[in-house]
């Protein structure tokens, strides 16, 4: 049985990225279909955090370096100030999703940010991300203008917040149980083992056979 994975991400949020590598293992080891779903930390007007300020230097020094070296993951605190929004990457994630390339997108898109220190908020740097995923250029540059995909961006914010019941990110639906913090590798094969076993548990028995 297949078992439907729902990841919810801010791409300036780092804790997003260093997850990638537990989603990978369990995609290796079970059947899970996995979705990328956008989840915006600080929609405008909220302001964005900024590099300078004691908040960030301390969480990347108590939290996100000593998690990054548990999973391999270089990071660096990225110097662009104040942290770009993140709506109009989640404009061109609605194409990446319908092209099949959600997950490349996204880890390009977590690489631009926090490892090569690029301003993803900018159209350039988003169509150079896309493209660099095999996304056309073209299509790339509409869905950035694009005010349907904007509505359907907020719309999917909506969702997230008032249906799901997301408030932090990476929130992790595993068919619909939602997983709070950064699930290990080991946590996630276990909430989708609950999943089989509490369908194994709900499959009728079959008829007894009469004997012969």
């Amino acid at each position: 049985m297949t078992t439907r994975i729902d990841v919810f991400v801010d791409y300036v949020c780092p804790f997003c990225f260093l997850v990638e590598p537990a989603i990978d293992e369990l995609k290796r080891e079970r059947d899970v279909e996995v979705t990328i779903r956008p989840f915006e930390l600080r929609p405008d007007p909220i302001p964005t955090l900024r590099p300078e300020d004691d908040y960030l230097p301390r969480v990347w020094k108590d939290a996100v370096h000593p998690m990054a070296d548990r999973v391999g993951v270089p990071v660096t605190l990225p110097s662009v100030s104040p942290q770009p929004r993140t709506e109009k990457a989640f404009t061109v994630l609605q194409l990446a999703q319908e092209r099949g390339l959600a997950e490349a997108y996204t880890t390009a898109m977590f690489s631009a940010f926090f490892q090569q220190d690029r301003d993803i908020g900018l159209d350039a740097v988003i169509i150079d991300v896309a493209t660099s995923v095999g996304l056309d250029r073209h299509e790339a540059e509409e869905a950035l203008r694009s005010e349907q995909r904007r509505a359907t961006r907020r719309a999917d914010q909506d969702r997230a917040v008032h249906t799901v019941g997301i408030d932090a990110v990476p929130g992790i639906l595993v068919e619909g149980r939602l997983l709070h913090g950064v699930p290990s590798a080991a946590r996630l094969k276990e909430a989708v083992d609950h999943v089989g076993r509490q369908a194994d548990a709900a499959r009728p028995e079959p008829p007894e056979q009469g004997q012969s």
